[in-house]
């Protein structure tokens, strides 16, 4: 596949860097006791999590924000893995829908910078709507398939779908934050991609599919679905379209 790869390029400043730190203190500091604190968190996480298969076998939403798939088994190849760090983003369809996002995360890949605007772009099933009980009001977000903190792209349309503040809050960036941190622990690189799950014609995604593994060890280690779903709102997947249950 087409594959986008970057040169080595200066680091944040450490007060931009300093600043995500310390938005995950407490992981990193659950983290500070070594493996075996990072792999007992793991293990509460994944336990408390009902687990499938495969894509096929996702049940419906009941209350938790992804399920764990194929026992937490990510399918990286080894070609990759050994391979130098890259990015990749799918073309969009025909219905203007993203496809696989995948990168093999380096340093050298994260941002120099604060994220800019990304309001120009509108995902497949996109609309702007509010709803008082939502957490900051608005039901959808501009969803970064790859976070930007991991490899910094912008308004990047093959790099953003349509997905409720739900799914981006609660279901996709504790993930993310635990990939960024551990890179920026250790400086090792981590394999990462992103499917997301259209059924059918359907213009917005029923979820994501979250996969990493850290290159060099099982440190980092996950294979999840996060539904696309936002608790008290029905919502019409074949549009994007929704209203208060």
């Amino acid at each position: 596949m087409s594959r986008k790869r970057r040169t080595s390029r200066s680091r944040k400043s450490k007060a931009f860097g300093f600043r995500r730190i310390v938005a995950g203190l407490a992981l990193i500091g659950a983290l500070a006791a070594g493996y075996g604190s990072y792999q007992g968190l793991y293990s509460n996480i994944f336990m408390s999590a009902r687990q499938v298969e495969n894509l096929e076998e996702i049940p419906e939403y009941e209350g938790q924000p992804y399920v764990v798939v194929n026992e937490n088994e990510p399918s990286f190849s080894d070609e990759d893995k050994n391979g130098p760090a890259y990015e990749y983003y799918s073309e969009r369809d025909a219905l203007g829908r993203c496809g696989i996002a995948e990168a093999k995360i380096s340093r050298e890949l994260m941002p120099v910078e604060e994220r800019g605007a990304i309001g120009s772009v509108k995902p497949s099933g996109w609309h702007t709507v509010k709803y008082d009980f939502v957490d900051g009001k608005y039901l959808y977000n501009r969803c970064h398939l790859i976070g930007y903190q991991l490899t910094g792209e912008n308004a990047n349309e093959r790099n953003l779908i349509t997905g409720t503040r739900y799914m981006n809050v609660e279901g996709m960036l504790p993930w993310e934050n635990e990939v960024a941190e551990y890179i920026e622990r250790t400086g090792d690189a981590v394999m990462y991609r992103v499917t997301p799950v259209f059924e059918g014609a359907n213009l917005l995604a029923s979820g994501v599919q979250m996969e990493a593994e850290s290159v060099g060890s099982h440190d980092i280690r996950f294979n999840v679905y996060v539904f696309n779903v936002q608790p008290g709102i029905e919502i019409d997947y074949t549009t994007g379209e929704s209203r208060e249950e």
